[in-house]
């Protein structure tokens, strides 16, 4: 199966790429970057460079791979500087026309296509679990409100689609709330992390390995993907990944208003359902107190 994936100098379409080589899948990986920049070669990884708002090179460039499937990586995902006005258009630009013109593409080839998606869909009200086919969508920021529309180009271009929600990201390949909170907690006595948003992170390694188990079906659709182990806080997150790697450091819990600091209103409801996973054949994702064990022994922090 030849599988384009986009965005993979970001932390889940570098595992994705690894994951289709486990695999014995052909891997084309593309970013806007002139190079490849993860942490490692992937040896067996051909390159592109690729702006997904550049429609007709988008189309020119699928059209000379002709993939099978296109996994969707690609996106803005800085959601504070997206509230900046002078970043609303750009955010816009990538998230939602990027993604009409990766859409559009698959179409021209009949390639299947997963479009990455987010919590952040949702309005984060109440403590019921987001359900994937809910469709009460209202976004509580700019950078929600791009992923929908991106959300909303993917499933009116398509049939052969899979939109994959997901939160709390961390990976390898990047920047991650893991990462900084160990660097911080190692020069620190004490930290503050917020405690009244809830929901479930989400280790791009587990992630990628689902991925490539939908890719090699056709149970199309709207599902939700984060790890097991039951919903948390960013507190009980931080408390837990403080303790497995060895760090004294106090974690003081403090609300979202106590904290403070961010220019995008966060959901307090992260919560997703994933048991439409089971009932489509998939394996769910280990519990996130295993990811986290995984990654730390991985991440060599």
């Amino acid at each position: 199966m030849r599988v384009f994936v986009t965005g993979v100098n970001g932390q889940l379409g570098h595992d994705v790429m690894a994951e289709l080589k486990k695999r014995n899948h052909e891997g084309i990986g593309s970013d806007i970057a002139e190079t490849y920049a993860g942490t490692d070669e992937i040896s067996t990884m051909f390159y592109v460079k690729l702006d997904i708002t550049d429609k007709e090179a988008v189309l020119q460039t699928i059209k000379t791979f002709n993939p099978d499937v296109i996994v969707h990586c690609a996106a803005w995902t800085a959601v504070d500087l997206a509230e900046d006005d002078d970043k609303k258009e750009i955010v816009h630009k990538v998230n939602a026309e990027g993604t009409k013109n990766i859409a559009e593409a698959a179409k021209a080839v009949d390639a299947k296509m997963v479009y990455i998606s987010t919590d952040y869909v949702f309005d984060g009200q109440g403590e019921r679990p987001w359900e994937p086919d809910d469709k009460n969508y209202a976004p509580l920021n700019v950078y929600g409100r791009s992923k929908l529309d991106g959300e909303l180009a993917v499933s009116g271009t398509l049939e052969k689609y899979f939109i994959v929600r997901i939160a709390w990201v961390f990976g390898l390949n990047g920047k991650n709330f893991i990462k900084t909170m160990i660097n911080v907690g190692k020069t620190h006595d004490k930290v503050r992390v917020v405690c009244d948003q809830i929901g479930t992170p989400t280790y791009t390694i587990d992630l990628a390995r689902l991925l490539v188990d939908m890719i090699e079906t056709d149970k199309y659709g709207y599902y939700h993907a984060t790890n097991e182990g039951g919903y948390i806080s960013w507190y009980d997150f931080c408390v837990e990944f403080y303790k497995q790697y060895g760090l004294t450091t106090k974690v003081e819990p403090v609300t979202t208003e106590e904290y403070g600091l961010s220019k995008a209103a966060r959901p307090f409801n992260s919560r997703l359902d994933k048991s439409k996973l089971v009932e489509a054949g998939f394996t769910p994702l280990p519990t996130w107190q295993d990811a986290v064990s995984r990654y730390l022994k991985e991440a060599q922090l």
